[in-house]
């Protein structure tokens, strides 16, 4: 008799688990149908901490411009299961209206890789807002792993052009084309007092690692290196340095600029200004068509959806 009321008891607790279970999921499911992801993830989140249910968390990290605007450079934000990466930007955009004016420029990643508003998302999940960067294409689409490892790096400390050029020569090189990005004293006529350098590193290194591999397709060298450096840089100091060794130069010259070109468009690096009376984040060109951008949960279609 005990065994059957601690059972019948048990039942009575799990199916009204399971109805609130289900109350949850339907409200969830309703407030996406209906455009407003902001208000779905908001009850979800209210409902899980009140029913105890089970839900995952992400970490959200935000770059450049978009730091400051949101006022915090990483959160870890609870969603449900079933959540994609565009309930999470307007779940932002609730917070920080700016960030749906600025949704066409935006690029966004799932564990360092380019991603959609309607990519699926999963517990542990880290998220990458990222704005224009600094400077103004890898193929977005294409393996961003590398088969042979190249001399890809980020550095706080100076570049020294020498030691990398010196290790990437070899007999057979006819020519060794050096470029090095350095820091100028002036930004449309008003005077600089240095930079500061930012990056989301894994994916960076990830990236320039990328960029090697393409060139070594798309033109006739043997071998490149790629040096950035973070951090304060003052007037007349180096921020990335590019070589390309090749037996031929123009194969040399036409490599080097393609990487130097395509590296300030997509690799997600950003520099700070700072002047005599002030400091701004650097304004970048936008990322390829080929990169999806985040949508504005106002401009028409839920960025759920």
């Amino acid at each position: 008799m005990n065994r059957n009321r601690i059972s019948n008891d048990a039942l009575i607790y799990l199916s009204g688990r399971i109805r609130q279970f289900l109350a949850r999921e339907l409200a969830f499911f309703f407030f996406r149908k209906a455009g407003n992801s902001a208000a779905a993830l908001h009850y979800w989140q209210l409902s899980a901490h009140r029913g105890n249910w089970d839900f995952m968390q992400v970490r959200v990290l935000f770059f450049g411009m978009l730091k400051d605007l949101a006022g915090r450079g990483s959160d870890l934000l609870n969603l449900p299961e079933r959540a994609t990466l565009g309930d999470v930007f307007t779940h932002y955009e609730e917070i920080t209206p700016k960030l749906g004016d600025l949704a066409a420029s935006i690029a966004i990643s799932i564990n360092q890789e380019f991603a959609g508003p309607d990519a699926k998302l999963k517990e542990g999940d880290e998220i990458a807002f990222l704005p224009p960067v600094s400077g103004g294409s890898t193929d977005p689409d294409g393996d961003m792993s590398t088969q042979r490892r190249r001399f890809s790096s980020i550095v706080r400390g100076k570049i020294d052009t020498q030691s990398v050029l010196a290790k990437l020569k070899q007999p057979a090189d006819g020519a060794a084309v050096v470029f090095e990005g350095v820091v100028r004293d002036n930004t449309r006529g008003r005077r600089t007092l240095y930079l500061d350098y930012e990056a989301y590193e894994e994916m960076a290194v990830k990236q320039m690692d990328a960029l090697a591999e393409q060139a070594l397709q798309q033109f006739p060298i043997r071998d490149v290196a790629m040096v950035h450096r973070l951090g304060r840089l003052e007037i007349g100091e180096a921020s990335v340095l590019i070589v390309v060794a090749s037996a031929h130069r123009a194969a040399a010259f036409d490599a080097c600029r393609w990487l130097i070109d395509t590296l300030k468009r997509t690799v997600p690096i950003w520099k700070k200004e700072y002047f005599e009376d002030g400091a701004v984040w650097a304004d970048g060109e936008p990322f390829p068509d080929g990169i999806p951008k985040a949508e504005s949960s106002h401009s028409g279609r839920s960025a759920s959806k």
